[in-house]
């Protein structure tokens, strides 16, 4: 309290304009988060008429019952969790390996591989040549064909790149004199010190890859094997419920209030493993993101 009074007027003026935009930013994530959780437990009937309601007598679970009792979208829910935790995994092996040889100032054409890296975070292909490839390659309704495509990330290996060059070179040249090979140094000295870096990693592939429904929709025809955000797709886009949450709906009406409800109920569910997830990733993120973005 005391370091206060040496604050100038000035200096107040730019601190309680940060406490206010970052207060705004709070409410802009907590309200619309808080809201889709209350709409989830409420009658649609009473929130299309009268909003938000705290009265007991309003709130139902019918939405999470109709979810849970739907095949499609546990099946969904299991393959999007699959999916994910797959590509999380490969993909920052492949990144954690690219990303090695492009640390060291010693390997040959390192800046050539470097250019060419960065040349394809801003020219791609398109979605035609990508489809036909995927296709001629004999992925069409594989879930490989969500999976190799994007496990090389360019961001991601300069992230690990940028990391690697924070670790002192003479933790390299010591296991060099000992015997070690790069392979060893890799796997057993390096990656260990390299845990935080990792865990941003794969937190952003597991999100992109949780959050991806576009890929799925274009490589994927057989309904056994789309991951939930193309289940929830029909729910939210074409307010259409599922068959089976609508066998006791009689009319358009009540598909229509069934449909509402839903979308709130699926938002939530589909929304939990990185709710929970985060706060576990969350003492490496900004380690792991200041390391490899400043450094180097």
């Amino acid at each position: 309290m005391e370091s206060r009074q040496f604050y100038t007027r000035k200096d107040k003026f730019v601190l309680w304009l940060g406490y206010t935009l970052l207060g705004t930013f709070v409410l802009a994530i907590l309200v619309p988060l808080i809201y889709v959780i209350l709409a989830s437990f409420i009658d649609p009937v009473v929130l299309t008429n009268q909003g938000i309601s705290f009265n007991p007598d309003h709130w139902t679970l019918e939405g999470y019952r109709r979810v849970f009792q739907d095949d499609m979208i546990v099946r969904g829910f299991i393959n999007s969790f699959v999916y994910s935790t797959v590509f999380a995994a490969f993909s920052t092996l492949v990144c954690l390996l690219a990303a090695y040889p492009m640390s060291i100032p010693q390997f040959v054409g390192r800046k050539v591989f470097n250019t060419l890296f960065v040349i394809t975070m801003f020219f791609g292909g398109g979605l035609m040549p990508t489809y036909l490839l995927i296709s001629n390659m004999g992925l069409i309704d594989s879930p490989l064909a969500l999976i190799l495509p994007g496990a090389v990330n360019v961001w991601n290996i300069i992230l690990a790149r940028t990391y690697y060059k924070s670790i002192p070179n003479e933790l390299h040249e010591a296991a060099m004199i000992d015997g070690a090979t790069d392979v060893q140094y890799f796997f057993q000295i390096l990656i260990p010190l390299c845990k935080p870096i990792i865990m941003v990693l794969v937190l952003y592939q597991f999100v992109g890859m949780w959050n991806s429904y576009f890929d799925a929709m274009i490589y994927l025809e057989d309904p056994s094997l789309q991951p939930l955000q193309l289940v929830i797709r029909s729910i939210l886009v074409q307010n259409t419920p599922r068959p089976g949450m609508v066998s006791d709906a009689q009319n358009a009406a009540m598909m229509a209030k069934i449909a509402e409800q839903l979308k709130y109920s699926t938002i939530v569910v589909s929304s939990l493993p990185l709710l929970i997830m985060y706060p576990f990733f969350q003492k490496y993120f900004e380690k792991g993101v200041m390391m490899g973005s400043v450094k180097g």
